[in-house]
C-alpha cells in the first residue's frame, strides 16, 4: 500500500532517465530533482494508486526526459513490499511512455546507530596464531 512520505523516484522515458525526491501527503505531490518541479495529486485504492503530477522548471541545467519542461503526466500504478510502480503517458508529447519505481525514504530514527569503534578495543593477541608468526 502506498502510504504518506517521503520517496526516491526514478524515472526513464525514451529520451532518458533521472532521479528525484517526492512527498506524498494527504492525496498531495509535490517533489523535485535538479532542474525540474513536480505537483499534483494522487488516490490510493488498496494496493492500485493513480496520479496526475505537472512539471515545472525551476533552474538551467540538462533537458528533461520529456523533452520539454512543462508536461501534465497522468500515471497508474502498484504499491506491494517497500517499492510502488507506475507507468502513464504525456499529452504534451502523443506516443511518450513514462515510467516511474517509488523507494520510500528511511527516516533518521528508523536507521540503526552508527557503531563507533575504539582503538582501545582491538587486541591482536587475541588474534588467532598462523604458522607464519
Amino acid at each position: 500500500m502506498l502510504t504518506d512520505g517521503h520517496y526516491m523516484a526514478w524515472f526513464k522515458t525514451k529520451l532518458g532517465e533521472g532521479t528525484g525526491r517526492v512527498l506524498l501527503q494527504n492525496g498531495m505531490i509535490s517533489g523535485a530533482d535538479t532542474v525540474i518541479s513536480y505537483s499534483g495529486s494522487y488516490q490510493v485504492d488498496g494496493t492500485r494508486f493513480a496520479a496526475v503530477l505537472k512539471t515545472s522548471r525551476h533552474a538551467p541545467g540538462q533537458p528533461s526526459v520529456f523533452g520539454v519542461d512543462e508536461v501534465e503526466i497522468k500515471l497508474v500504478g502498484t504499491a506491494t513490499g517497500n517499492f510502488a510502480t507506475c507507468s502513464g503517458e504525456v499529452e504534451e508529447v502523443p506516443g511518450m511512455l513514462f515510467d516511474v519505481t517509488l523507494m520510500p525514504v528511511k527516516a533518521e530514527a528508523d536507521r540503526p546507530p552508527e557503531r563507533t569503534y575504539n582503538p582501545a578495543d582491538f587486541h591482536p593477541e587475541r588474534l588467532p596464531k598462523g604458522k607464519f608468526r
